[in-house]
């Protein structure tokens, strides 16, 4: 063949390429116009083509709703019918709750009894509550005790929306998480007052319902004497025993802790806090 004539094929071929190359990129314009062009076909081998970075567009450079490390979902319960009453576990266990703190005049006493003795309890705490008072729960977490979910505002739930609802257990969960340093795995409903509700966005939150067997009724004020009585007399494996360390006057609450703790004790009960049955 000669020179001039494979000078010609060359060019000719080249010249095929580029107009190959330029269907291609009007197919993909079109497709963003609406149009039906096929995919381009894929570029020859050989060294890429020089771009020129495109400047970043300016919503890229906001960052999106969620964003970041992702939290690590909770590990849901069963949806239950009703609130567990009691705990399993060997021997004479019990376990004491204290409900609507902290409270700066009461919860730090009844800390103080229960670190005296060694024995670690449960705190169903409101948000509200715990918003202003963090150094107390961080105090709770320094010393082993497990906080409970008890609302943000302690409203009677029975008379809410779902929405309402989840709001006041998220917002609850959330202070929790931020000042304890992990979220709520159990919950209680002010008053006690469950509904099916309370029981489907507890499970959807990782959170197990937690009543009591026993009822101090410290929120009467009805004398020391009493609540140490109510407690000595309810006293049995199992048993879950209900006080207030906010709400009111708990001054009772506070002395009647430092008289039936170490008698309960001495009666051979374990105090101890309730553990998940499931991961």
């Amino acid at each position: 063949m000669k020179k001039d004539q494979l000078f010609t094929r060359r060019r000719a071929l080249l010249t095929g390429a580029l107009a190959a190359g330029a269907a291609g990129t009007a197919g993909v314009f079109a497709l963003g116009t609406g149009g039906t062009s096929k995919a381009p076909a894929p570029p020859a081998a050989g060294a890429p083509a020089h771009r020129v970075p495109q400047k970043p567009s300016a919503y890229r450079l906001q960052p999106l709703t969620g964003y970041g490390p992702p939290h690590a979902a909770p590990a849901r319960p069963p949806v239950r019918r009703e609130p567990l009453l009691r705990i399993s576990g060997r021997g004479n266990t019990m376990v004491l709750t204290f409900d609507d703190g902290p409270d700066p005049r009461y919860t730090p006493a009844v800390l103080d009894t229960l670190r005296e003795y060694d024995v670690r309890a449960m705190f169903f705490v409101c948000g509200e509550m715990a918003s202003y008072n963090k150094d107390l729960l961080a105090r709770m977490a320094d010393e082993g005790h497990v906080v409970g979910n008890h609302t943000w505002s302690h409203p009677l739930l029975t008379t809410m929306s779902r929405a309402q609802i989840r709001s006041e257990m998220e917002r609850t969960s959330d202070v929790v998480e931020a000042a304890y340093g992990e979220r709520p795995q159990w919950f209680r409903a002010p008053y006690g007052a469950w509904n099916r509700t309370t029981f489907q966005l507890g499970s959807e939150l990782g959170m197990e319902p937690l009543a009591w067997t026993v009822d101090t009724e410290d929120w009467t004020t009805p004398g020391t004497a009493v609540i140490v009585d109510r407690v000595e007399k309810g006293a049995a494996p199992g048993v879950v025993v209900l006080s207030h360390d906010a709400g009111g006057d708990r001054s009772q609450s506070v002395r009647a802790l430092r008289s039936y703790l170490p008698q309960l004790l001495d009666s051979g009960y374990h105090i101890t806090v309730p553990r998940r049955q499931y991961i």
